[in-house]
């Protein structure tokens, strides 16, 4: 089985301090072609991730400008993950909590991030069996 470090080995996620304003942050991930942004504070730590769901909700369906910064925009303390844990654990977690980035930290440095996109069918095929398994136990 996989681990996540085999996934993101040698990816530079994007990575942005919070008193960035959303507009620049989304340019970035255009020019970047990343689904993510996780949000720093001034020492470095993670404090948040800004997606484009976040972007749609909590800045343009909100009436809100998109000179607002990304702190007020992001998702605050969002659940991470080593990256030496097996893919499908992280699979799994992004499957339960409805999210579809997870930010990868060890020794509390960001590592990476991985999307659901990232997993490869063996991984996809087990969390299907998993889930078809518990629904037939209910």
């Amino acid at each position: 089985m996989r681990r996540l470090s085999d996934i993101v080995c040698n990816r530079n996620p994007l990575i942005l301090e919070e008193i960035i304003p959303v507009k620049d942050a989304c340019q970035r991930m255009r020019e970047h072609q990343a689904g993510a942004v996780l949000v720093c504070d001034r020492d470095g730590r993670l404090t948040g991730i800004f997606t484009g769901r976040d972007a749609v909700r909590r800045v343009l369906a909100a009436g809100k400008s998109s000179k607002v910064k990304l702190k007020e925009a992001m998702t605050r303390d969002p659940v991470t993950m080593a990256p030496d844990k097996p893919a499908i654990e992280a699979l799994r977690l992004m499957w339960d909590g409805g999210f579809r980035h997870l930010p990868l930290v060890e020794n509390r440095r960001i590592v990476g991030v991985i999307s659901r996109g990232d997993f490869g069918s063996e991984e996809r095929l087990t969390l299907d069996e998993e889930r078809l398994m518990w629904e037939q136990m209910r």
